[in-house]
């Protein structure tokens, strides 16, 4: 799943200063099947590629079910027989984002089923070509590339997590008569077995504590709001009186006509949920092109706003749409409390620790109490809030930037006579089918998984799945004929001597073994580059946060440092560097 997370930095050094949060949630794509080409991120350069029986994840299981003589399928471009299909492809259907699907393309963590649980099609991609304003929205704020949906399944699980921070899974803080365990599109009253899909739901919402804490929101939709309105789904929405806040801001059909004129004037609340309609939603087979139109729009009113320097805009998808990812997800033991495949979140840098739509909520909460509500989620699992990030290291607040980068014009989507839209309708009647031939058995790794060259500045504590630089005093440590040096950083830092690769101890979160990108040889404590990882050195990397750096150092406290001259060595004192996601061919 991706989820893009896009964001304007706050003013004055503080996440105090921010005074709106925008809350923008899309559906239905994966991470791979949008930014899987894009420079500097967890995509098919991904040199942390999980391995199974020796087999890397790329190569998903094909069998006589799907094809008669292909062995393995590998993600692949959907447009790579060029004519029209880039327009055709446009309101393609992957596969399914029910659970079944889904955990069978898991296949127990394995994440190699794809082709036969779901469908070939899930593996396919787009690039920079068919996204123009994704990638530039990406590129020109930050893109999320660890960002997951919350539980492997369907829109409702989802949404209803990013507005409350549970599913009522076992482990829960909810008790079981208060609705759940909610894993599928259910809005039937009842439960469709005993404890499961149990609707309407019950427990307390974030909008709720923000209404109680004095905090003001609003939902801003359309009455097609494509039934993405979580708070709908609650009892207590429901049975809302006309004229009461939860009516008014949580039910009510305000329209994105009212969000657009509420930033434009410098009028909305602090925290904004927008629900775009079913045709702009992305949403398999609506187009990407159409949502581009809707992603473009929102961004120009609030970067056009006159509060913009104080206004956060994160952007995100619910859930994968049956689209493959290849990073298996981070969960808990809980199999019910899976956390799904990755979506696209957006800076031009790379947040990359773990993160979910829980995330955005534990931004909320460190965002108010930075203004002085005491607003904590009481129905977030407490794995949740450990292990997910709040999102805050993806803003650089002591250096704020408020330029508002370029991106293409999107096209106004296509309108009836009566003004509806109806892209997704002329591209369906437009062409006998959307899907383009599965190129099995046509495939080699070196043009299935190219990517785009290029960096990003990383930010937040490091996951794997990346070629990383370490740079400091105009220095990026290197692997120097077999110990570990420094030679002169490159404005594009793209020397392969100076490229590492991390692996992570398990479930350490800040221990890790670093190779080189050149021979695999791993930093030992002395400085010298050993071949065996086995019984590498233990480097503890810490992120300062605040965009303020990182530190690398031994279990003896000793830190890495590159000095003023150039030389690498142990210091008693914290030596600083700035880390650069890297994406390089040789």
């Amino acid at each position: 799943m991706a989820v893009l997370a896009s964001t304007s930095t706050a003013y004055a050094g503080s996440i105090a200063d921010i005074e709106h949060v925008v809350l923008f949630m899309q559906e239905n794509r994966a991470f791979d099947h949008y930014f899987g080409t894009m420079a500097g991120v967890r995509g098919f350069e991904d040199p942390n590629v999980q391995i199974n029986n020796g087999t890397p994840v790329w190569c998903q299981n094909v069998n006589a079910s799907v094809s008669e003589g292909a062995t393995h399928l590998l993600p692949w471009y959907l447009n790579y027989l060029g004519g029209s299909w880039d327009q055709a492809t446009q309101c393609m259907s992957g596969g399914s984002n029910g659970w079944q699907e889904n955990h069978g393309a898991l296949n127990g963590d394995l994440n190699n089923n794809w082709p036969i649980a779901n469908t070939p099609w899930s593996l396919g991609y787009f690039t920079r070509k068919e996204l123009p304003n994704h990638f530039a929205i990406a590129e020109g704020w930050t893109v999320g590339d660890m960002y997951q949906e919350s539980v492997i399944a369907s829109t409702n699980p989802n949404r209803v997590s990013w507005v409350s921070g549970s599913i009522n899974a076992p482990g829960s803080p909810q008790s079981p008569s208060e609705g759940g365990i909610y894993v599928d599109n259910n809005e039937t009253p009842g439960c469709e077995s005993p404890g499961l899909n149990c609707y309407p739901l019950k427990w307390e919402t974030t909008p709720e504590k923000y209404e109680q804490a004095g905090v003001s929101w609003q939902v801003y939709q359309d009455t097609d709001n494509f039934d993405d309105n979580p708070l709908a789904w609650f009892a207590q929405y429901q049975n809302a009186a006309n004229g009461s806040a939860m009516q008014k801001k949580g039910m009510a059909y305000v329209g994105l006509e009212q969000f657009y004129g509420d930033a434009a004037t410098g009028n909305l609340p602090q925290v904004s949920f927008v629900i775009g309609p079913a045709e702009l939603s992305e949403h398999p087979g609506y187009m990407p092109q159409d949502g581009a139109w809707l992603q473009q729009k929102i961004v120009g009113v609030v970067t056009q706003s006159p509060t913009y320097n104080t206004t956060a805009l994160i952007t995100s998808y619910d859930e994968s749409g049956g689209f493959a990812d290849h990073v298996t997800p981070f969960h808990p033991p809980s199999a019910h409390q899976a956390n799904g495949s990755r979506t696209p979140t957006v800076k031009p840098a790379t947040p990359t620790r773990h993160a979910d739509h829980n995330s955005q909520i534990l931004f909320l909460e460190k965002w108010l109490a930075a203004k002085g509500h005491d607003v904590v989620t009481g129905e977030m699992a407490e794995w949740r809030r450990k292990n997910m990030a709040d999102l805050s290291n993806a803003f650089d607040f002591d250096h704020p930037d408020f330029s508002v980068p370029g991106m293409p014009n999107a096209s106004y989507p296509s309108t009836d006579g009566k003004g509806q839209w109806n892209g997704y309708a002329i591209c369906e009647a437009s062409y006998n089918t959307s899907r383009p031939p599965v190129p099995y058995g046509k495939q080699n790794a070196s043009t299935s998984l190219a990517t785009e060259q290029g960096f990003k500045p990383v930010r937040g504590q490091l996951t794997e799945g990346r070629y990383l630089t370490f740079e400091s005093n105009g220095y990026a440590l290197a692997n120097l004929h077999g110990t570990i040096g420094a030679s002169q950083a490159t404005e594009g830092h793209e020397g392969k001597a100076q490229r590492f690769v991390v692996y992570e101890k398990k479930n350490s979160g800040k221990e890790f073994v670093v190779t080189s990108a050149v021979d695999g040889a791993s930093i030992s404590s002395s400085g010298a580059l050993l071949g065996d990882t086995t019984t590498a050195t233990v480097l503890i990397i810490t992120d300062l946060g605040g965009c303020n750096g990182y530190t690398v150092r031994r279990a003896d406290g000793r830190y890495l440092g590159i000095g003023l001259d150039g030389k690498v060595g142990w210091k008693e004192h914290q030596a600083v560097f700035g880390v650069f996601s890297v994406s390089y061919d040789g």
